[in-house]
């Protein structure tokens, strides 16, 4: 496969606030790679850096062939499109227009723009909102038009910031297929999300920031089987008496208010060794999932 991004102790500094601590990672061309973690962690600041928006202030960051530090930064934003997590599209003009407006900043040609303009709006499922004004628009309207400006050149990589917060399961699964889609034609797509399912069904490998530095990394499925389990079983109230019997059965578990979680490939047994020695409210069994990951590894509590 080939490397389009490789990132070499990238360390980004505010004063004395370490946004990000010297990580490193690379990507592969064609596939979905998610940067999740809690709020100021140190995603955003890294893909700012990627499409040349925010300088480094240490280490090395290759982006298809091209060091931001060293080549010219407009040929590298040249090559990407980004979907910031704001509706940033422009009131004045129709969906068409919009499209057409932004390919100025590429330099493309009139006509080309506006062949291009109706692919999109045909590939985001827009044809029938062409000529419409943006306040016309619902909010998952406007998302997949963003999307679309996005494309509008052709971009090798596809920067996605949070592209389905607040959106309908409809529109969000929309973007998903659109997603999937665009791997297919190996576009590079870099993802952000605080929906843990989409990064699951999305992400072919992604890395957990805290703090400014990488807690995880691979794929979501490995992930979960390397820090959890396949399976788990919550179990309710987290009595004295039942959190010593996990104990001594050495089990992985973790005590959270009102619950216990038992990481476990067979719940089914557990239980039944729990049953009827310790009292129990509820039991519930589930497949163990990426959320389970990063509640583990970055903590429950409101990050600010």
């Amino acid at each position: 496969m080939t490397t389009v991004i490789k990132a070499i102790n990238l360390r980004k500094d505010f004063g004395k606030l370490i946004a990000v601590a010297g990580i490193s990672f690379s990507i592969e061309e064609g596939e979905c790679f998610g940067f999740l973690g809690p709020n100021g962690a140190g995603k955003s600041t890294t893909m700012r850096m990627i499409h040349c928006v925010s300088p480094l202030t240490s280490g090395t960051l290759n982006v298809l062939g091209m060091d931001v530090n060293e080549d010219r930064q407009r040929d590298i934003k040249a090559l990407i499109g980004v979907v910031p997590q704001e509706n940033n599209l422009d009131p004045d003009f129709t969906v068409h227009k919009n499209l057409t407006v932004y390919a100025r900043y590429f330099k493309i040609e009139p006509k080309l723009a506006s062949q291009r303009a109706d692919e999109l709006i045909e590939f985001m499922q827009l044809k029938e909102k062409r000529d419409s004004k943006i306040d016309e628009l619902s909010g998952g309207l406007k998302r997949r038009l963003i999307i679309a400006r996005a494309l509008i050149n052709d971009p090798r990589i596809l920067i996605l910031d949070e592209p389905t917060t607040g959106l309908d399961p409809q529109a969000r699964h929309l973007i998903w297929e659109r997603v999937r889609e665009l791997k297919k034609r190996k576009v590079t797509v870099i993802l952000t999300t605080h929906y843990m399912d989409e990064a699951e069904q999305l992400c072919d490998r992604l890395i957990i920031l805290d703090k400014g530095k990488i807690v995880a990394e691979g794929n979501p499925r490995d992930l979960i089987e390397k820090h959890v389990s396949s399976q788990v079983l919550e179990m309710i109230p987290p009595s004295d008496e039942l959190i010593q019997l996990v104990i001594k059965n050495g089990w992985n578990f973790e005590r959270y208010a009102d619950r216990i979680f038992v990481y476990t490939n067979d719940s089914a047994a557990v239980l039944a060794q729990i049953k009827g020695k310790v009292p129990l409210e509820r039991s519930i069994i589930r497949n163990a999932t990426l959320e389970d990951v990063f509640l583990k590894l970055t903590g429950r509590g409101l990050v600010e």
